[in-house]
């Protein structure tokens, strides 16, 4: 048979042969960093054998899948580890993911004390050195392997294949896992490895399941890339919206308001009104005209729109039909409210398109699982838009919302942190979704059209468009690297239909219109959360809460302290006074900790000339100034939405 490396070069060989013993053939060193292969593409065990002619990838930890299978390793010496200091925890799953791997246990939750005691028994199993042996069994005598093992969540996986599955398991000695693989050779290919955290998880995602225990940790072919991921995490952290955006006062969560509905403080508020603000103007400037509609809408909407059959269990619902009460549900989103806007009258084609507009409190019943900070919440504030338009302005408009998204990121200095995916239908689930095959390639096909035009490159997701229609999302990922859509655009040719949606062509025959659905800057909760962690806090001028504060040296200077003050604030600059009692050093160490972009500092000197003495966090100290300089150089700052380059760390 003839095995096509990845350089090209072609081994012939006359029997049969694992991935593991070509790559020993090719050369020792190449079997020992070897972590998985590729076979004609598909990511394969080491021990998969090769006996026909095809392309061959040795896959190490420099490659994706190549670490993900040295990860997924590392998850099951955790579980081994955890049987052995915990024997009556019941394993769950334990994949590998991005950061790292994890791994799920019905067991007691665990301090940072008990992951370190994991931690060195993971160290002995490895030490140790078994080799990982694959073996299959038939579905029943699987789930009789695992019951008798008392593991019932692998029970529960095994029971949801096919009757005719044959189902795989890895042992390492006298720890055997249920698992497809693949993986490493031996636990002594594990160098460096660390445990990062441990909290709760619903056994499936699902909020009426058990929570269980897991356990979070990540593994690298090399102590060196461990450490540097490790000091990018101790970054991340001081960035984590959840804990900075508390210490900034911007929100807080009470567990007696519940879950996933976070109160937006003073400082938070101010960041989110100046965000709205532009964004409503900006829009405005586009062509958009507003609408106000109402928070809530009886059940009949939702079954027009099909969001009662595709999305009622993400709604929360008022009302009980068994017994016979109104039922009506907080809107998930606006567009069949704008829609029933565009119907109040009949439109002709001249008047398309017609760009609606509204900061819309949309309420969405996610599972408690998926809760996070601003990130993930149940109640949030949109930037949404919904544009009714003929086919032919389908491209033109299209590419209208693009630029607007891609004006807002940039503005916001984002337009670098992000990727762009187009969420496409999933055809072997058609039921899903509105309409019919030929129009959802179709409309596929002219997004596709679309983004070619204008450029962007973009990768595509099967089963990830809404139940009417394809969408581009744009992505973002948090500081610990899971992703988030921040922005989407929707081209939607199915919801007219069914709201009965029409306009008067120019042959005088009514027809049906397209629609987009778009957010200029998407979720405001969601965007300040992305802010927060992009600028740990150190927040562009515009969008600081407090833009200047005033420090005078001593009691003595607090009038002409005022009055600096109050001239800040007649041009419209956040600002404050501090007159305490304290040491002038005491004042400008707090106010840095407060992030805030300039402090004032006024005195005898300053008085007597009529000047201000400028420290900032990009300069540091910028000297003396007139108050009437200062004012014009941050008004322009502000206006012009400047993003500093901070060269002084205060």
């Amino acid at each position: 048979m003839q095995i096509t490396l990845k350089d090209g070069t072609v081994k012939e060989y006359e029997q049969a042969l694992s991935v593991y013993d070509i790559a020993l053939d090719i050369s020792e060193g190449l079997a020992r960093a070897a972590t998985a292969g590729a076979v004609n593409g598909e990511v394969v065990d080491l021990r998969t054998v090769v006996d026909s002619d095809c392309t061959l990838s040795i896959l190490t930890a420099n490659d994706p899948e190549g670490l993900a299978a040295l990860r997924h390793t590392t998850s099951h010496v955790l579980a081994e580890a955890v049987k052995r200091l915990y024997p009556e925890a019941k394993l769950a799953i334990g994949p590998s993911i991005d950061t790292g791997f994890y791994y799920d246990f019905d067991s007691q939750s665990f301090t940072r004390e008990d992951l370190d005691a994991i931690e060195k028994e993971m160290k002995k199993i490895i030490k140790e050195g078994a080799r990982l042996e694959r073996f299959t069994l038939p579905r029943a005598e699987a789930i009789a392997f695992m019951r008798e093992k008392d593991e019932p969540y692998k029970v529960e996986l095994i029971e949801d294949l096919p009757e005719d599955a044959v189902i795989s398991f890895y042992s390492q000695g006298d720890f055997v896992d249920l698992c497809a693989g693949p993986h490493l050779m031996s636990t002594k290919s594990i160098r460096a490895f660390k445990l990062i955290s441990s909290s709760g998880a619903y056994w499936r995602g699902s909020e009426k399941n058990k929570m269980l225990t897991r356990i979070y940790g990540t593994a690298f072919a090399k102590k060196d890339e461990l450490k540097v991921y490790l000091e990018q995490l101790e970054e991340a952290k001081k960035r984590d919206h959840n804990k900075l955006g508390r210490e900034m006062e911007i929100f807080t969560t009470v567990d007696v308001v519940g879950q996933g509905l976070p109160l937006i403080m003073p400082n938070g508020v101010t960041i989110i009104q100046t965000l709205q603000r532009w964004v409503e103007d900006e829009e405005e400037k586009r062509g958009y005209i507003r609408t106000k509609t109402p928070l809530m809408a009886k059940k009949d909407l939702y079954v027009i729109s099909d969001h009662w059959n595709h999305y009622k269990e993400g709604m929360f619902v008022l009302g009980d039909e068994e017994k016979d009460e109104e039922v009506y549900a907080l809107r998930p989103m606006t567009c069949p409210f704008q829609y029933y806007v565009y119907k109040a009258k009949q439109h002709s084609y001249r008047e398309l398109p017609l760009r609606y507009g509204e900061t819309s409190t949309l309420f969405r019943n996610e599972d408690s699982g998926e809760m996070h900070g601003l990130t993930r919440v149940r109640q949030f504030t949109i930037s949404e838009g919904h544009l009714i338009i003929r086919p032919d302005q389908v491209e033109e408009e299209f590419k209208g919302c693009v630029d607007l998204a891609k004006y807002c990121m940039t503005t916001l200095g984002l337009q670098d942190d992000v990727t762009y995916r187009l969420s496409l239908w999933d055809p072997s689930n058609q039921e899903k979704y509105l309409g019919t095959e030929e129009m959802w390639n179709e409309v596929q096909d002219t997004m596709r059209q679309i983004l070619g035009h204008i450029g962007i490159d973009f990768t595509e997701a099967e089963g990830e468009a809404a139940f009417y229609g394809p969408k581009l999302d744009i992505q973002a990922k948090n500081v610990y690297g899971k992703e988030d859509t921040m922005i989407t655009i929707q081209l939607d040719m199915f919801l007219a239909e069914r709201f009965d949606m029409s306009f008067v062509d120019r042959d005088g025959e009514k027809k049906r219109p397209y629609i987009i659905h778009r957010t200029a800057m998407g979720c405001y909760e969601r965007t300040l959360a992305w802010l927060i962690e992009k600028y740990a806090g150190l927040f562009p001028t515009w969008l600081c809460p407090e833009q200047v504060r005033v420090l005078p040296i001593s009691e003595k200077y607090q009038d002409y302290a005022a009055k600096v003050e109050a001239q800040l604030k007649e041009n419209g600059i956040r600002c404050s006074a501090d007159n305490r009692s304290e040491k002038i050093g005491y004042k400008i160490r707090e106010a840095r900790l407060q992030k805030i972009p300039y402090m004032l500092v006024v005195g005898a000197q300053e008085e007597e000339e009529g000047v201000v003495s400028v420290r900032s966090r990009y300069l540091g100290d910028e000297g003396q100034k007139t108050l009437d300089s200062f004012i014009d150089g941050i008004c322009r700052e502000i206006r012009t939405k400047e993003i500093r380059r901070i060269e002084v760390e205060n």
